[in-house]
Parts: C-alpha cells; sequence; structure tokens
C-alpha cells in the first residue's frame, strides 16, 4: 500500500494548476494540450468568446486561433462527443454498449426501428445535419427540457454514445452526423467498462493533480478520481484525496490569467473552495439585480491563487471589450493589478476588439 503523501495547501494548489497547464511554462499546441487536459467543454455562451476557445486562449496565449480547434477536428486528432471535444484516441473509452440511463434505455429499445432508419439514411446520403433526417420515431421523447419531442436530435445522441454515429463536424452552430465507422479509426480500440474506468480515472487525476477519491458529482465530468494514483492529506481539509504521483516535488513559476466560467481547475466549486477558498457561482441564469460578481465572470488566477473575477462582456459589432467590475477576492497589489490590466487588454487583443469600455467597479 502506497504512503500517503502529506500536502501544505500551497502544494495542494500548485499540482492542481500545474497539472491543467495554468503555470508559467505554457504548452505549445492545441492538440498536446487536449491530450493531457482529456477534454474541452462545449458551451455556446460567448459573452467573451466560446468555451473550447477561450479554455484553449488561457493556456496556449495569443498563439491560439479558434481555427486550429477546427482544422484539428477535420484532420481527425480531435473528434466531438456528448458536448465534449476528445483526442480521437481516447474515443473507445466514451463509447458504451448501452444507453447507461435507465429510461433513456427503454425508450431507444422501444424505437429500434427509428434507429435503423438513422442508419440507414446517414449510409445513403450522409453526412447530415439532424434536421435533415427524418423523424420515424414511435414513441416520442419526453422531458421538461429542451429536448421534450427532439426524437432525432435526442436519438442521434444516444446512437453517438453507443457508437453508431458520430460528430463529423459543424455547421455554424449544427452539428453534422456521419456513421461513426467514417469518422473514428478502423482500429479504434476497445475496452471492458472496468478498463475504460480505470484508465479514465487515470487520466483525469493527471489532468488533475489533485481530487477525491469519491464524491458528489458535477455536470459534465466530476472531479473524481476512484483510486487512481496514490493517497494524500491536505493540511487543513477534512478526508483523503488522491494525488498523481508524477506530480510530486515538482518545480512551481505561476502566471496570472483569466478563466472560463467553466474551466477545470475551477469547475468543481467544492474543490474550489476547499483547496483555493475561491468561492463562485455562475450567475449567467440569475436575474441582473441578484448577481454579484456579473453574468459571465472570469476567475482570476494570479500565481497559485485564485484571487478574484473579472465581469467583462465583448461587443463585437462596436468592437469593444466591455469591462464592468473586476472583483477582488484579497486586496490586490501594484504587481497584481498590474499582471490583472494586463491579462484583460491580452484578452482584448485575442478577440479581435479596438477599445476596452470601462463602467463600475474597474479600480484594479
Amino acid at each position: 500500500m502506497a504512503a500517503v503523501h502529506h500536502l501544505t495547501r500551497t502544494q495542494a494548489r500548485q499540482i492542481a494548476i500545474r497539472a491543467q497547464l495554468l503555470d508559467a511554462p505554457r504548452p505549445t499546441g492545441l492538440v498536446e494540450a487536449v491530450r493531457h487536459l482529456t477534454l474541452l467543454q462545449i458551451d455556446p455562451t460567448a459573452a467573451i468568446a466560446p468555451n473550447a476557445h477561450l479554455v484553449s486562449w488561457t493556456r496556449l496565449g495569443s498563439a491560439y486561433d479558434p481555427a486550429h480547434l477546427t482544422q484539428a477536428i477535420q484532420d481527425r486528432k480531435l473528434v466531438e462527443i456528448s458536448a465534449l471535444i476528445r483526442p480521437m484516441e481516447d474515443i473507445g473509452l466514451y463509447l458504451h454498449d448501452e444507453p447507461e440511463w435507465e429510461r433513456l434505455k427503454q425508450w431507444v429499445q422501444d424505437n429500434k426501428a427509428f434507429r435503423r432508419d438513422i442508419l440507414e439514411r446517414l449510409g445513403q446520403e450522409g453526412p447530415l445535419l439532424s434536421r435533415d433526417i427524418p423523424d420515424t420515431s414511435k414513441v416520442t421523447w419526453q422531458s421538461t427540457g429542451w429536448t421534450n419531442d427532439r426524437n432525432v436530435t435526442r436519438m442521434l445522441e444516444a446512437m453517438g454514445d453507443l457508437g453508431d454515429v458520430a460528430i463529423t463536424g459543424r455547421d455554424g452552430k449544427q452539428r453534422i452526423w456521419d456513421l461513426a465507422e467514417r469518422v473514428y479509426p478502423a482500429d479504434l480500440p476497445t475496452y471492458t467498462p472496468e478498463e475504460a474506468k480505470q484508465i479514465k480515472d487515470e487520466r483525469r487525476l493527471r489532468a488533475l493533480g489533485i481530487a477525491r477519491g469519491k464524491g458528489t458529482a458535477v455536470p459534465v465530468e466530476p472531479a473524481i478520481v476512484g483510486d487512481a494514483g496514490e493517497p494524500a492529506e491536505v493540511e487543513g481539509l477534512p478526508g483523503e484525496w488522491r494525488v498523481d504521483p508524477a506530480a510530486l516535488n515538482q518545480p512551481f513559476e505561476g502566471r496570472t490569467a483569466l478563466l472560463s466560467p467553466f474551466d477545470r481547475l475551477s469547475h468543481d466549486r467544492t474543490r474550489a473552495l476547499q483547496l483555493f477558498d475561491f468561492e463562485y457561482t455562475l450567475e449567467m441564469y440569475k436575474p441582473a439585480d441578484k448577481r454579484r460578481w456579473g453574468y459571465f465572470a472570469l476567475p482570476i488566477l494570479h500565481s497559485d491563487r485564485l484571487v478574484g473575477k473579472v465581469d467583462a462582456k465583448v461587443d463585437r459589432k462596436g468592437k469593444t471589450l466591455q469591462l464592468n467590475a473586476i472583483h477582488q477576492d484579497v486586496r490586490f497589489t501594484e504587481a497584481m493589478t498590474k499582471a490583472v490590466r494586463t491579462e484583460i487588454e491580452a484578452l482584448a487583443d485575442w478577440v479581435g476588439v479596438t477599445t476596452i469600455s470601462e463602467t463600475g467597479n474597474t479600480g484594479a
């Protein structure tokens, strides 16, 4: 049995930051970065930029162009599945023999003929948008969310998880679907559920550096890694953690970065609060007068701390970055203020605006 590692909270934070490629030595390529991170989350919100691009810019800096992501998908180095962009060689880990959710499993079973119809249509005419595929379902998908009665979309997504079909690209925001055999490599590895879970846990821990072995799930992908890595205790925090042994005793050089609200460093709010004393809530769904930090506030990383939030929005028609507030969770030093301002200017330059318009509390 591996000995328990005893870490200070500073050490734990630095391990997490390095693992997320947010320390000073930047990665040099998009595909290599995604292979390490294991995923880029797709989210259509573009108050600043779509999440996959914003996360990539935060790692790669001004060298990153959104066209790089499009090209990597066209080259089959990266691929979209279940609203996530993954390395192509990892896709076999995320395909299932049947849906894991019982209600969805039954719905797919009730619509076997519909599933066959989609496969035949794609085989004859693909690649296709979902709107180009007829709805021949016998049982309607019922939901209180946006997928209610959207039978073609729901079946395509289920078939994507099953490995029947795959997303081959996008036409604007619309996904283009094709037979999986035309998108995925012929020699794609297959795994038992147990093998897949073990490998995913190990790769997730490598990307997180330090995480809980078990706990409450969070949307998209939890920061939970089973028995991957080695046990650790973090000073002042209860319970056991799991740490990537390759991340221990490594030098750390921090930098300042503006993070997407969906960034994996702070996505698990409980983990962010425990390791970084960082409180955050995505407030885009709240009424404006109920927001503390803003519609799409960007967490601020400075060295090995999360120190505040930037409330900003891009006005593309006016080519302006509207800077509404810089919220300081800790009092900024002059050096911190300068570093944050430099990042805001770099962000404005990257999104292609010519002016930064300041309103409200931007005194940092």
